[in-house]
């Protein structure tokens, strides 16, 4: 079957998660309501500037939009049963993967896309030759993270995905220098964050916001690259190796 012909059928599986998941209450709870209220406790009692704060929110933004949809796919249609049918089609679990990875996509670009276009109408300054590559790479990775959040363990228990899930997204927002800049972060912290791939997003965007990064962009953009490509592969690879366990 040609590459042609499965992307395709990916995109029938996108049309499938936008019509089914979007609107599921822990998508909307986690990637619509969780960034405002934690930005809004972020925000309140501090003196930032225009750009920090716009750097702090799109991060959050990103990050929990195009994480929200994924994590949870696989196991609410193994619970009703239509994962296995799916499977049983002509397309390759790469291709399944493939296709809720793109609706994780989607789902974090048009939530950020709203917030863009917001913030440059209240006057924010973008350099959108830095800005628009770095948003949808950061979106690429996370939404990858995703396919790998969702391998393990193979539950039919979308719960139980969800709580690992939200462990791990927490831990990375702590230690990715959005509340506290990497600077200013104790040593030990610091090398934690290196493994973040929400780190080098947040220092990208400062880029494109006139502020001064920890790292070299191109360096921000080659991990993100890195973490992207990391994050697909093992991911389909532990789906393959548990799928049987899903059914039994």
């Amino acid at each position: 079957m040609s590459k042609l012909s499965q992307f395709s059928r990916s995109l029938a599986i996108v049309k499938k998660d936008m019509l089914v998941f979007y609107l599921k209450g822990p998508v909307v709870l986690m990637g619509l309501l969780f960034p405002f209220f934690l930005f809004g406790a972020f925000l309140i009692g501090r003196d930032l500037s225009h750009a920090y704060l716009f750097v702090a929110l799109l991060a959050m933004t990103v990050f929990f939009t195009s994480t929200a949809v994924g994590p949870a796919i696989i196991p609410w249609e193994a619970r009703s049963k239509t994962f296995e049918r799916l499977i049983s089609s002509p397309v390759s679990i790469t291709t399944v993967l493939f296709g809720d990875m793109q609706a994780s996509f989607y789902f974090g670009l048009i939530i950020t896309s709203f917030i863009s276009l917001t913030a440059i109408f209240l006057g924010i300054s973008l350099n959108l030759l830095i800005f628009i590559p770095v948003v949808i790479l950061a979106l690429l990775t996370f939404s990858a993270m995703t396919i790998l959040m969702s391998s393990y363990p193979p539950t039919d228990i979308p719960a139980d995905v969800m709580m690992l899930t939200s462990l791990v997204k927490f831990t990375l927002l702590f230690i990715s220098g959005i509340f506290v800049p990497l600077e200013k972060l104790p040593e030990y912290a610091r090398v934690i964050s290196y493994f973040s791939p929400l780190t080098y997003l947040v220092d990208a965007l400062r880029y494109s916001v006139s502020l001064h990064g920890y790292f070299p962009l191109s360096l921000d953009l080659i991990l993100l690259s890195v973490f992207a490509l990391g994050f697909f592969f093992s991911g389909v690879a532990v789906h393959k190796k548990v799928l049987e366990k899903r059914f039994t």
